[in-house]
């Protein structure tokens, strides 16, 4: 077996799953599995509410928007509840986002900005990686 040089993306970050109700799903994770909120945040650039329970070295991000305008809000009505996107770790997230667009991957953030609990991301158009929304999170 030949080794296999490093690649872009060093572990899973983070699970997004768009609620209608935080609250319920907070609770949910609680009396289900006996997990706990460790970080829960407004991020106003994405209308969005988040609450993150951790999983290992990873989170399981609850996602409710704050306003009807948001892209969550657009998929609630859409699709309803359940998995938004995957967020994959990278250690430069320019790189990592100059090298899927290098690779032919569509962009939906041409350049990264900030996210939720200080890191850096950028998001990758679902139509392009098999039809996932791929962010890329910079800690």
């Amino acid at each position: 077996m030949t080794s296999q040089p490093d690649g872009q993306l060093t572990e899973v970050d983070h699970v997004a799953i768009a609620v209608s109700d935080l609250e319920a799903a907070i609770s949910f994770y609680e009396r289900t599995f006996g997990a706990k909120v460790v970080h829960r945040e407004v991020v106003e650039s994405d209308a969005v509410e988040e609450a993150l329970v951790k999983v290992a070295d990873s989170y399981i991000q609850l996602l409710t928007p704050t306003s009807d305008g948001s892209t969550v809000a657009r998929f609630l009505a859409q699709r309803g509840e359940g998995l938004h996107h995957v967020g994959y770790r990278v250690k430069d997230c320019a790189a990592a986002l100059a090298a899927a667009q290098a690779a032919g991957a569509r962009a939906i953030d041409e350049a990264p900005r900030p996210g939720s609990r200080g890191t850096t991301v950028a998001f990758l158009h679902p139509k392009s990686a098999f039809g996932t929304l791929i962010e890329l999170v910079q800690e």
